[in-house]
């Protein structure tokens, strides 16, 4: 085990492509084993729990998965169930839906559910999770936050399922302008990587701790560890950010990071 990460993570930036090539799910459901995969949908973030989950049960079914199971999990006694956990651990891969992260994190968090999903996660089994589902996947993760400027306090953070570590993650990432919230983040700890993914492209991060680039469009790796200003400590809430210098590495589809040596690959690999 590496400081960042135990197992096998696919954590998409929202928006993934459904009707086309549907590259980032179709690489899923390989890693889940293909043919003979057996794919968990959990529904805990979404409002539209039973649109949602018929929708990717279709999409996984298509692309070639053995089982589908959705897990409508909308409350923790739920989750502390004999069948759902049974449900669980018969998984070779298991996706989180988009939706709301604190859902994620609120119904799962110590329960049944949530302890079996991290033994499975340390087995090998592939964990993936898409818009507020890749969010969730860190020790802390952003859940609000203003674009633009990056200002002191304009987040709002909470504990995430604490699946990738000493990292935190932004999905909708150059949809949104969302590169200021991420600097604000990892200035209240520059030892964190940020990592920005923009919409339908994603990070299959390994579990010797390096990850490939697998989508359409970018990832942003925002490293500040070598930062010798910033006055996060001295500014008053709302007001502008110093952070200098900061390493920032912008990776498309087959480009590789390694995040315990924080170095990007300079060849392309085949995803």
């Amino acid at each position: 085990m590496n400081d960042y990460v135990e197992g096998r993570l696919l954590i998409i930036g929202g928006a993934e492509d459904k009707k086309g090539e549907c590259k980032i799910l179709k690489r899923f459901i390989q890693e889940a084993g293909g043919k003979e995969s057996s794919v968990v949908v959990l529904t805990a973030a979404t409002e539209l729990p039973e649109q949602v989950g018929a929708e990717y049960k279709e999409l996984f079914e298509r692309l070639g998965a053995a089982q589908v199971k959705v897990l409508d999990i909308d409350e923790r006694t739920a989750a502390n169930q004999d069948g759902v956990v049974k449900d669980l651990e018969r998984a070779t891969g298991i996706f989180f839906t988009g939706g709301d992260q604190l859902r994620i994190t609120g119904i799962l968090g110590g329960t049944r559910l949530g302890r079996t999903l991290h033994r499975l996660y340390q087995r090998g089994v592939i964990i993936a999770g898409t818009s507020a589902g890749a969010s969730a996947m860190s020790d802390t993760m952003i859940v609000g936050g203003e674009a633009g400027t990056p200002k002191k306090d304009i987040l709002t953070m909470a504990p995430g399922l604490g699946l990738l570590h000493s990292v935190v993650v932004d999905q909708h990432f150059a949809q949104r302008g969302r590169i200021g919230r991420l600097l604000a983040a990892i200035a209240q700890n520059p030892n964190v990587l940020g990592i920005g993914i923009d919409e339908d492209t994603s990070i299959l991060v390994y579990a010797d701790g390096h990850f490939t680039v697998v989508g359409s469009q970018t990832v942003t790796v925002v490293d500040a560890s070598t930062t010798m200003a910033s006055n996060v400590s001295e500014i008053s809430p709302g007001q502008a950010l110093v952070l200098t210098p900061v390493a920032m590495h912008v990776l498309s589809d087959g480009y590789c990071f390694d995040l315990r040596k924080r170095t990007a690959s300079v060849e392309r690999v085949r995803t």
